[in-house]
């Protein structure tokens, strides 16, 4: 690559598969996979224009309208998060509920120099919705976006690493990023930037890897463990962060380890009670070892896997009024596709996916089949009763003629 390893400019998003994964870093999916993914911190310049994503108008339109609940919303301030009772209330007549943001003391806590931050958009925001979805399907692994809203001049959160990876989209004014390499490259969930504190405060005063301001349009990809802290500068700045959850060798071992484990479950001898009187555990620790390492060896973690990788993500939406709609109008030449981010698989005579699992008669095997290409049928073709059936599952959703 002909510019520095940092940094791209000026990206343009070249047609074909992962066109979301480029609209971010200009690559092209085999070009970041083979380049950037989990290996070093990566700057974009001017990727994209994000604005159909998110805006200013969103931000008061999510706080002011919507009735929005914790946690849905944090609220920071030099560097310290803020009770819930210091921006929530309840919401008045017919929605007493007690902890639904107050836009009044939102709006106080901001003139007073607190950080906004609007959690699991991909929930609430439609627009962020899709593309986190589309994101997740090109990346292989789960997809979640908070908005991070701070004035002017303050400083947002102490500087910290994430457990996932993240990708910063600058969407208005600007922001000032300093970033370090890893004191624990990689970390695990359960291993937090606060487990290495101290480490974390010595590395911030070294030499950053990277010091930069990002403007609206710029993008920062950040593998789990890169240190970073950000600063607004002279007017309000919004930027909205992606965070893929990993998938990792340690969580696949742990699928391994619990198939294992289950099919140990049978084993008789393994389900005996240890000697009275045991003072030495060796020999029996070594027969354990013994059937542990054969059952391992004959475990397949993929059914344990799939259903792991299912649990982390939700399916595409689901209007139920237009999928009625579908149902009560279906005929031969209706459209229809496979839900999208459904997660399907086709195992035998079963069709297991997000919403649940389905068996099915030899003879509907092949057109079930046919679906999982995600492209439009129509619902003559399906057969109307499978189609039916289907649509009734959430399954299939109406698609456009």
């Amino acid at each position: 690559m002909s510019l520095p390893p940092t940094e791209l400019q000026d990206a343009v998003a070249p047609p074909g598969p992962g066109v979301l994964l480029t609209r971010l870093t200009g690559l092209r999916r085999e070009e970041f996979a083979r380049d950037v993914w989990a290996r070093s911190a990566l700057l974009i310049r001017r990727a994209s224009d994000f604005s159909d994503l998110f805006c200013a108008d969103a931000v008061d339109e999510l706080i002011s309208r919507r009735g929005l609940r914790t946690p849905f919303l944090r609220v920071a301030k030099d560097g310290s998060t803020l009770p819930e009772s210091a921006f929530t209330s309840s919401g008045g007549a017919g929605a007493t509920i007690a902890d639904q943001v107050d836009d009044t003391a939102l709006w106080r806590a901001f003139a007073d120099g607190a950080t906004l931050v609007l959690q699991a958009l991909h929930r609430t925001w439609g627009p962020v919705t899709d593309f986190c979805s589309g994101l997740a399907a090109e990346l292989g692994h789960p997809v979640q976006a908070n908005a991070y809203v701070t004035p002017p001049q303050n400083r947002g959160f102490d500087d910290h690493y994430d457990v996932h990876d993240v990708f910063v989209l600058q969407i208005a004014g600007t922001k000032r990023w300093i970033i370090h390499e890893p004191v624990h490259p990689d970390p695990l969930r359960d291993q937090p930037w606060s487990d290495r504190r101290a480490a974390v405060a010595e590395a911030a005063r070294g030499e950053p890897h990277i010091d930069t301001v990002l403007a609206p349009g710029d993008v920062l990809y950040l593998p789990r463990g890169w240190l970073h802290a950000a600063r607004a500068r002279g007017e309000v700045s919004i930027h909205l962060t992606l965070g893929v959850h990993t998938w990792t060798r340690h969580a696949l071992a742990e699928q391994l380890a619990q198939s294992a484990l289950a099919a140990l479950r049978e084993d008789p001898w393994m389900r005996g009670t240890l000697p009275l009187g045991l003072d030495g555990p060796e020999a029996e620790i070594d027969g354990v070892r013994e059937r542990l390492t054969a059952a391992l060896a004959g475990a397949d973690p993929a059914p344990l896997f799939h259903r792991a990788r299912r649990a982390q993500a939700r399916p595409a939406p689901l209007g139920p009024l237009a999928q009625l709609a579908a149902v009560r109008g279906l005929a031969p030449d209706t459209p229809v596709r496979l839900r999208p981010a459904l997660a399907a698989r086709l195992e035998g005579r079963r069709l297991t996916t997000r919403v649940g699992r389905l068996d099915f008669p030899e003879a509907d095997l092949a057109p079930v089949a046919r679906l999982l290409d995600g492209e439009v049928h129509t619902a003559g073709a399906l057969g109307l009763r499978l189609a039916e059936r289907l649509l009734r599952a959430g399954v299939l959703v109406p698609a456009e003629r």
